[in-house]
């Protein structure tokens, strides 16, 4: 008792230590288009919360500065900007991934791992230049109002013929600080597939590209205009189209924007295919 009563002065000056206040103001409002939207697990809010982050108060934080040589850039280029992994120390809270989401719907899931390897940027200037001065995007789209970039990207790992890729987005309007197990929870295959090495070669590579553009309810990208179910649905009903897409979509829809996979080989085409239609088959 002695010991827990000389305890007590010290528990309550522990609990009088205020947090140490953020680094930068969380808005309620959007003051302007170009303001990042914000939510998911923010430290210090209510889980969904959705705040605002001001472009010129970005610009004081701490800065990183590299060359890039591709990217979404025409011509080598010095980016500066934020780590997502200090902007994650910073605003996460219990969160472990952050979701990169475009004004065109198109999405990056950022793991710890993928964080640690290749420390990306949440790009605030390029050349030099405020982003009223910021060139096109390889295929004229505005890269505004933030891209992400990486320093020299070198792949972690590799499924098949599928290698780690980059995750670069521009036209990022949202970040989303989240807990990476609930964010697959739709898309993991059910337990009785897991142990099947095929599937689960297909699931990793899904869950790293095609759920970039491809939603299974509230989670993935929207930008292909496809459910999960609805790829379920394709790959079961021609597997053979469904693999043709995915090696060569402008061959089989004309003006496809789904970008090409032709390094895929059979065994990585079949391996989608096989975690696709378990999906399905789930679904249906």
């Amino acid at each position: 008792m002695r010991l827990f009563l000389a305890l007590l002065p010290a528990l309550f000056v522990a609990a009088a230590i205020p947090t140490a206040p953020l680094p930068i103001e969380l808005h309620t409002e959007r003051s302007s288009p170009g303001d990042l939207e914000i939510g998911g697990e923010l430290a210090g809010f209510p889980k969904g919360t959705t705040r605002f982050l001001r472009y010129d108060e970005l610009l004081k934080l701490p800065q990183k500065t590299f060359k890039v040589t591709d990217d979404n850039f025409h011509a080598p280029a010095e980016i500066s900007g934020v780590a997502l992994s200090d902007l994650a120390k910073m605003l996460g809270e219990h969160a472990d991934m952050i979701v990169a989401i475009c004004y065109d719907s198109y999405r990056s899931d950022y793991s710890p791992e993928y964080l640690s390897a290749h420390d990306p940027l949440l790009v605030l200037r390029v050349n030099g230049k405020l982003r009223d001065g910021w060139p096109k995007a390889s295929d004229g789209d505005a890269l505004v109002p933030y891209v992400i970039a990486n320093p020299a990207f070198k792949p972690r790992y590799k499924v098949l013929a599928h290698n780690d890729e980059e995750q670069i987005p521009y036209g990022v309007t949202r970040l989303e600080f989240r807990n990476g197990e609930h964010i697959y929870a739709s898309i993991l295959p059910h337990a009785q597939w897991r142990e099947n090495q095929q599937v689960m070669d297909g699931y990793r590579i899904a869950r790293e590209d095609c759920f970039r553009c491809h939603n299974s309810g509230s989670e993935g990208g929207t930008m292909g205009k496809r459910t999960w179910p609805q790829l379920g649905g394709d790959a079961v009903k021609d597997p053979e189209r469904f693999r043709a897409i995915i090696h060569d979509p402008e061959a089989v829809h004309h003006g496809a924007r789904m970008p090409p996979a032709p390094n895929y080989d059979r065994a990585t085409l079949d391996a989608l295919v096989a975690y696709f239609r378990t999906f399905a088959s789930e679904k249906h």
